[in-house]
């Protein structure tokens, strides 16, 4: 009972602070617009996503759910959500890959008409080993970069079986979600996973894209001295006019006390960096998939691995460096924290919202391949977050919007 009760606060506590996604959920519950649609979701499994998952099934759909990392689940929230909801939920925090899959595919097994999917895992079996059911799949949404990034791949080979619309790229998601969001709750990973200060210590970040942007953004607040890695050359120039020492990781590993990747892919930290980088520096990954950080160089480099706190194992190098690694390498505001704040994932889970409405009500005539959000579901968004907060803003006037949209006139 204590954990379910646990899991039941948690809900209570992300729905009361999402009242962007709460003026959909009221709609949804009149309209019904998701009525007799099967909707298979694999997201992380925590009290934001499970609001998301009760506002789909509160506008009619039939809804399954996995988590999307084997490390994100909330066991207490996934209890809730089955025991408190009724919902089908196929995820636990600590996943074996057999398990992982194993869960996906309890998903798949309804035959979903609607996808969520949040790195694209879900998509990709459907395209590999589940074909036999694309044939149902109406469409899908993708709620982050890495997924967004393989599917507009899979597009480009042509091998896209149904429309899909990139949430990730919303205004509404990345400017918030990715940077702020990512940026807030990375260092929340930090604190439970080594209750360490950031104040004063040298701070890798790699990669300055918008997630990139607020940790590093974070870290200089909380008193880092902050270096960005970049392969991208505007970037690189971005991050050092906003005041960010630029290096190669060559460089950076040799001085880093800590080094954090947010890049979505592979490798950032390799053998050539192993083999260099300070002594006690504290590696962690906020992108996607584990495979920034090459873990099995890091494994044949070690003579011996420890775990030294719940979410920290500490790599004795063979040379008698140590290396600390959160969170098995897995993204660690999840692994290690509890995520992005409640009142972030309430624009982009509102955003999932609309899209999944958007997708019910369109998909015979989209396209078979990777759209944006409109700019008016993005405005929409806005509008709505704005009247919770309380905030007014101005209107242009008739005469404004004619200036505005002519050419003529210049003074």
């Amino acid at each position: 009972m204590s954990e379910l009760e646990k899991g039941m606060r948690r809900l209570k506590w992300a729905e009361s602070h999402m009242p962007v996604l709460g003026e959909i959920r009221k709609r949804f519950k009149k309209e019904k617009p998701l009525k007799g649609l099967k909707v298979g979701m694999a997201l992380h499994v925590e009290a934001k996503t499970g609001i998301l998952a009760i506002a789909l099934a509160e506008a009619g759909a039939h809804v399954r759910l996995a988590s999307c990392n084997p490390l994100s689940t909330d066991d207490s929230v996934a209890l809730a959500l089955k025991e408190g909801y009724g919902l089908e939920v196929y995820a636990k925090k600590g996943e074996t890959q057999d398990e992982y899959y194993g869960n996906l595919n309890k998903v798949l097994d309804m035959s979903p008409d609607l996808i969520i999917d949040d790195g694209a895992d879900l998509i990709a079996i459907l395209h590999t080993s589940r074909t036999d059911l694309l044939k149902n799949v109406r469409g899908a949404n993708e709620e982050t970069t890495t997924g967004v990034v393989r599917l507009r791949a899979l597009a480009a080979d042509g091998k896209l079986k149904f429309p899909v619309i990139a949430v990730n790229d919303a205004k509404m998601k990345f400017l918030f979600d990715n940077r702020y969001g990512t940026g807030q709750s990375t260092f929340d990973g930090w604190m439970n996973a080594t209750n360490l200060l950031v104040a004063g210590k040298k701070m890798v970040v790699a990669g300055y894209g918008w997630c990139g942007k607020g940790i590093a953004m974070r870290a200089k607040g909380l008193g880092a001295s902050v270096i960005v890695t970049e392969v991208d050359p505007i970037r690189a120039i971005e991050a050092r006019l906003d005041g960010f020492e630029v290096m190669r990781m060559i460089d950076a590993v040799k001085v880093a006390d800590a080094v954090l990747t947010v890049t979505g892919c592979k490798e950032i930290i390799s053998e050539e960096h192993l083999k260099v980088m300070k002594n006690g520096c504290i590696l962690g990954n906020a992108g996607h998939f584990d495979n920034e950080i090459d873990k099995k160089v890091l494994d044949s480099m070690s003579e011996s691995k420890e775990k030294v706190r719940e979410s920290v194992e500490e790599y004795r190098l063979k040379d008698k460096r140590k290396v600390y690694l959160i969170a098995e390498g897995r993204l660690m505001n999840l692994a290690a924290g509890q995520g992005h704040p409640v009142e972030i994932m309430d624009m982009s889970f509102a955003t999932q919202a609309l899209a999944m409405e958007h997708l019910a009500n369109n998909w015979k005539d989209m396209d078979k391949k990777v759209h944006t959000v409109s700019e008016e579901m993005d405005a929409e968004i806005a509008r709505i977050k704005l009247m919770t907060m309380g905030v007014q803003i101005d209107e242009l006037t008739e005469e404004q919007v004619k200036y505005m949209s002519g050419w003529e006139e210049g003074t």
